[in-house]
Parts: C-alpha cells; structure tokens; sequence
C-alpha cells in the first residue's frame, strides 16, 4: 500500500497520551525560545536524545522530563500536573490482559482506536469485526485462525466484545461498508448467522452505527477486491490519521499515518460509499 509501514517499526512504544505529551514538550520549548540544542545542554545529554523525546521515539522520562519542565520556565503546579498525566501514561493500557491473544499490529495501534472519533472500515467478505457477534466472531476464528488454541479463540472473542463496548461508551462513530456476500456466506451454523443479521438490524438502530452493503451483482466500485480496510481518526491535534490495511497470513497487516496514504483511501472510501445503497436500504437486505 501507498506510504504503508509497520506499526511496531513506526510506533512502536507510542501511545497516544505519549505522543500528546511529547508534543506538548516541544511546544513549551519553542514558546520559551529555546533550541534543542539548549535543551540538550540543560538536560545534560545529545540534541538527538531532545529530538528523540519529543518525536516520542523513546520513552518519557520522569527525571528527564522533569528537568526540561523546569528548563522552559515551567511553576510548580505545571510540573507537577504534567508528570501526574505521563505517570497516568504509563499505566497498561485496559487491553493489556488480552495481548498474548492480540495480532501485532492492534497492540500498538489500540491506543489509537481508544481515542477515535470515527472508524470507517471496509469489509469485503465477512461482516465488519465491531458489528460481529460473539458466536460470529469466534466462528470466524475457528475457520481462519487454526493456530489457534480453543481457549485462545475464546480470549480474542472477549477481547473483540470489550472493543465493541468502549467504542460505545467513548462514543466512537462506526461507517462500516460491506458486501452483501457475507450474508451468504454461512459462519457457524444457522443460528449464528440468524443471531448475526438481527444484531445487524439491532445496530442499524444506533446513531453511532451507519452501514452500507454493497448488493450481490452490483456495480463495481473502487474497493472492490481489495482486502479489509480501516481509517481511524482522532480529534487530538497531535495525532494523525492511521489507515489499516489487513493482510492474508495470520495476523498481518500495513499501518501507515502518512498523509499521501491516509488521504488515498479516504478517497477510495468515499467513492465506494457515493456509489453503495443508502444506509437506509441496508434494513431491506437484511430482513
């Protein structure tokens, strides 16, 4: 994919508080007209280590940060409520007992889709992972995960049900297309994919859920063939778009930020949406 990266080699260690954080650094340092080079030296160490921290390429330091507070002029009560969110910062994530069942890349990109506004997904054979099921989901599992335990399959359903119901709380807005050939294609048995549609109409009803499905024999359009496609977008000045880009083996996937990336499958997104059935025409497909 365009600008495509992966996320441990480019996130690798970031959160999105960390990166607000590290962001916030460098503000103060150009608000009190220092260079990194200043900073460097009032910090005791190399410009690149400055660089480093406030590009969060490293881990924030308590002692370090606290020296480059009271470098920019920083009070007391500024220090002492910025090192009260970076220990907040550091604290596991709430998906940390889930990660030796969590694929590479969402352990890294989970902090991002904790903050997001909206994620607009793409789905072109199976039923988007957040309007899935339990019994769906672990169906899916079953199928294309074999290296996988029973109880691990069972872990990365609870894992998926309390993404599902965080989004919710936090609000985040879900735009899923798919295909309607998921609907005919049998996951599970009967029963999960009668459980499944009435989910799909039961989320239709929801204002943070529209869903578009492409019909059966219907127009070609700019994401057909492609494999499952994410955007994520969080309203944090600080942190950029991320697009997701799912691959064939087990677990993989290209992440990118990158502008030219992010803003290429914005526009890809778009069209396929002109060119789908109304949300509204979803509840008749469904039925």
């Amino acid at each position: 994919m365009p600008g495509g990266v992966s996320v441990a080699r480019e996130r690798s260690g970031r959160t999105v508080a960390h990166l607000v954080l590290a962001t916030r650094l460098k503000t103060l340092r150009e608000a009190a007209g220092m260079s990194r080079g200043e900073a460097a030296n009032a910090l005791g160490a190399h410009t690149a280590t400055v660089r480093r921290i406030e590009q969060a390429e490293t881990s924030l330091d308590e002692g370090q940060v606290h020296a480059l507070l009271t470098a920019y002029g920083a009070g007391t009560a500024e220090i002492e409520a910025f090192l009260g969110e970076l220990a907040a910062a550091n604290l596991p994530g709430w998906w940390h007992p889930w990660r030796s069942v969590m694929d590479p890349w969402q352990l890294d990109l989970m902090s991002v889709e904790s903050a997001a506004r909206i994620i607009r997904v793409w789905e072109p054979a199976l039923v988007p992972a957040l309007l899935r099921t339990p019994s769906y989901a672990r169906a899916v599992d079953s199928i294309r995960r074999p290296d996988l335990s029973p109880a691990d399959k069972d872990r990365r359903t609870e894992l998926l049900m309390e993404r599902q119901k965080r989004l919710r709380q936090q609000n985040t807005s879900i735009w899923a297309i798919m295909s309607a050939a998921a609907l005919h294609t049998f996951v599970g048995n009967e029963d999960v994919m009668v459980e499944q549609r009435q989910a799909l109409r039961t989320a239709l009803a929801r204002p943070d859920v529209t869903l578009q499905i492409h019909p059966l024999g219907g127009r070609c359009h700019p994401m057909t063939g492609m494999p499952t496609v994410s955007l994520y977008r969080v309203d944090v000045p600080e942190i950029p778009d991320h697009v997701v880009r799912e691959g064939d083996l087990h677990g993989s996937a290209d992440v990118s930020s990158s502008l030219h990336a992010v803003s290429a499958y914005h526009l890809l997104m778009d069209h396929t949406c002109v060119i789908a059935p109304h949300p509204n025409e979803s509840k008749d497909v469904l039925t």
